[in-house]
């Protein structure tokens, strides 16, 4: 019997996870990208040759985006594509933390069907199947129930917090932060936070594995005027993203300035 999308993710993902933690990050090769598009590292490109090889090979005619992958037209043909970041939090690999992951999704006509995103060294892998739920090392998740946005808890970077982001003043929730976008939205869908967002276009492979565990969850999760994320576009980049339960989400939709 073919293994299932979920089942090839999760494998992938933890093969991906072994070639990175043979790396000592502070000691990894690094380099800036041309035009100011991040670190990348050795173990980064380790880690996606490996993904590249092992998951086209599994499903020759799915598609292929990825962050340290050269893009082409080739996958807006497909009907079906892997989203992949080998290391969604390069810099805080590169300087020795535990807080950065793999995310790994496949998206079928726009929409997210499968998806994983695993911390190797907190031991965490997140997973949902669409239709299925969202678990947490097996575990289902459920977002938290906090309705009133003031003193929530939202992860979001502090330059979201300027004033001409909002409609009138931002709002009065508590901010913290993580350097992984993809765990981020992981920690909402686990109810360990009530919401995150990010006001700025954020890249296909940063979100598209958190967009269906979001889901599965329960949670609400959109680009920042609340329109539905979409996956595998010409530019792989969302107007921004919101989560949260769906009273949170809407109050940060509803007090974020258009445009």
């Amino acid at each position: 019997m073919p293994e299932s999308d979920l089942d090839l993710l999760i494998d992938a993902a933890r093969e991906a996870g072994r070639i990175a933690t043979s790396f000592n990050g502070p000691d990894a090769q690094s380099w800036d990208k041309p035009g100011g598009a991040g670190p990348v590292t050795e173990a980064d490109l380790a880690v996606n040759a490996m993904l590249e090889a092992e998951l086209q090979r599994a499903r020759p005619d799915y598609g292929w985006l990825s962050e340290e992958t050269e893009d082409t037209t080739d996958r807006l043909n497909r009907e079906a594509v892997f989203i992949i970041d080998p290391i969604d939090g390069t810099r805080s690999f590169a300087k020795g933390s535990r807080t950065w992951a793999h995310s790994l999704a496949i998206a079928h006509d726009g929409i997210v069907t499968a998806a994983v995103i695993f911390l190797p060294q907190r031991d965490l892998l997140y997973t949902a199947q669409a239709g299925k739920g969202a678990s947490l090392n097996g575990a289902p998740l459920t977002p938290g129930l906090r309705t009133d946005l003031a003193g929530a808890d939202i992860l979001t970077n502090r330059s979201s917090m300027d004033a001409h982001h909002w409609d009138g003043i931002a709002p009065e929730f508590k901010r913290a932060h993580r350097p992984s976008l993809a765990y981020r939205m992981a920690l909402v869908a686990q109810g360990r936070y009530d919401g995150m967002l990010t006001v700025f276009p954020a890249w296909e492979w940063d979100i598209a594995a958190g967009d269906l565990i979001l889901r599965e969850a329960g949670a609400a999760v959109t680009d920042k005027s609340g329109a539905p994320l979409r996956f595998n576009n010409a530019d792989p980049r969302s107007d921004g993203v919101v989560a949260g339960s769906r009273a949170i989400h809407g109050a940060m939709v509803s007090r974020l300035r258009a445009g």
